[in-house]
């Protein structure tokens, strides 16, 4: 355990765990959830027991990590959240290691998702020799325009009486989308395999007389239409992408509330607007509060896409991972991180240090409708070990979900996607091939 105070105003916790036999000579980092506050004790377990050692932080607070309050007047502790605590620890455990075993670890791993997806490519962005190989799910990346995006999904259905969707609605919702879309990809299996062809309009449900409850009404339409078409101006302009269809099930927990997922709302309210007490999310400036957020936070918590080239000139790999069903993080979001990326990286290092996999049915880091479960940190291991990048991962969704029973499939290395080949058990990933898309 150690406490780090790498600033007068500084407070973070970290454990450090050290296979007391076994060593494999490796060292595992592990990150946090939405605003942290905790160690992240429930990561830890898996790689201790395959012989890694591992460490965790809170990132320098104490909380329930659905608010920034612990940033108001402290403005290291925001710095401390959004790149130094993780840096402090990952130093803090190479000299434990160092200390313990006598000699340092032959190879350093990141492996987290959401918010700690974020805090590698904080890593490989401002610490490019801290880990040699980082694999970042779902990553809560830009952060600042994310908060917006949440904003904007909370917003839509309290814009106007009848807007909101209960649960009933979302879920009857995503049946049709999945009904629309689920055989596009050449396999009807109730997972959308490419929700990037989907075309789904919510108005194709808007009720008629006599539908009863099995549409909806011309107010939730919109609601609807805005969470998929993404954030725009006043002038309609878009300003940043939306949620794929597919996704309906999980954005309940942004669209569900009196107001904006606390999350985000906190950010605005209680660090951006702190100046501005009469501050009211309802009158939220999509383009204006979006720059505000960027001014206030960027510098600290958003990893640009073009500032990897030292993370990769090191010889750096990089493993970014979502799912297409998650509700929280618009899978949206990653898609265009790597495109940046792709633009700003030479061909002949991309092609050998950057893989992008996109799971069909995968909600925000795990469950969902598709196979799901799959190993980032083997996939590293096996990458660095062999030099051969990913191009297949094998998933599989485990027995007795309310998704139905297991599976096996592909997930295919982007934009190459999963192909049924027409014979064999079609919840066997070895009759799937990974093609290129139509």
């Amino acid at each position: 355990e150690a406490r780090l105070a790498p600033t007068s105003d500084s407070d973070i916790k970290v454990e450090v765990w050290l296979p007391a036999r076994g060593w494999n000579g490796k060292f595992v980092g592990v990150g946090n959830g939405i605003w942290a506050g905790q160690l992240s004790y429930f990561a830890m377990g898996e790689p201790l027991r395959r012989g890694y050692a591992v460490a965790t932080t809170d990132t320098g607070h104490t909380g329930d990590g659905m608010s920034g309050k612990f940033a108001l007047g402290h403005r290291e502790k925001l710095e401390d959240f959004g790149w130094r605590a993780i840096h402090e620890m990952t130093v803090t455990a190479k000299r434990a290691i160092l200390a313990h075993y006598g000699k340092p670890q032959s190879r350093a791993f990141w492996t987290s998702c959401s918010t700690g997806g974020r805090q590698g490519l904080m890593a490989a962005y401002r610490f490019p020799n801290d880990y040699d190989a980082i694999s970042s799910m779902a990553p809560a990346n830009e952060m600042t325009s994310l908060m917006t995006q949440t904003m904007w999904a909370g917003y839509q259905p309290n814009r106007a009486p009848g807007a909101a969707l209960p649960f009933p609605k979302i879920a009857m919702l995503h049946r049709a989308v999945v009904a629309q879309c689920d055989a596009d990809d050449g396999l009807k299996d109730a997972i959308i395999g490419r929700p990037d062809l989907c075309r789904f309009d919510p108005a194709d449900l808007q009720c008629k007389e006599g539908d009863g409850e099995t549409c909806l009404s011309a107010a939730q339409v919109p609601t609807m239409r805005a969470l998929y078409d993404g954030v725009r101006a006043s002038d309609g302009a878009l300003i940043l992408p939306g949620f794929p269809r597919g996704s309906e099930m999980q954005l309940g927990a942004l669209i569900s509330g009196p107001e904006p997922f606390p999350v985000a709302t906190s950010y605005f309210r209680d660090l951006v607007h702190a100046v501005n007490p009469g501050w009211d999310w309802k009158s939220f400036d999509w383009r204006a509060d979006l720059k505000r957020g960027q001014d206030y936070g960027g510098k600290t918590l958003d990893v640009p896409f073009s500032g990897l080239a030292p993370f990769f000139a090191r010889g750096g790999k990089l493993l970014l991972s979502h799912g297409w069903n998650d509700g929280l993080i618009p899978a949206t979001n990653t898609l265009a991180f790597h495109a940046g990326l792709l633009q700003t990286t030479p061909r002949a290092v991309s092609d050998q240090q950057l893989r992008l996999f996109m799971v069909p049915g995968m909600d925000h880091c795990s469950g969902g409708e598709g196979a799901w479960q799959f190993d980032p940190l083997a996939t590293l291991e096996a990458w660095t070990t062999s030099g051969t990048p990913p191009e297949r991962i094998e998933a599989t969704r485990p027995a007795g979900t309310p998704a139905g029973g297991a599976l096996s499939r592909p997930i295919c290395a982007w934009p190459r996607v999963a192909r049924y080949g027409g014979s064999g058990d079609a919840n066997d990933a070895a009759n799937f091939a990974c093609v290129d898309p139509a």
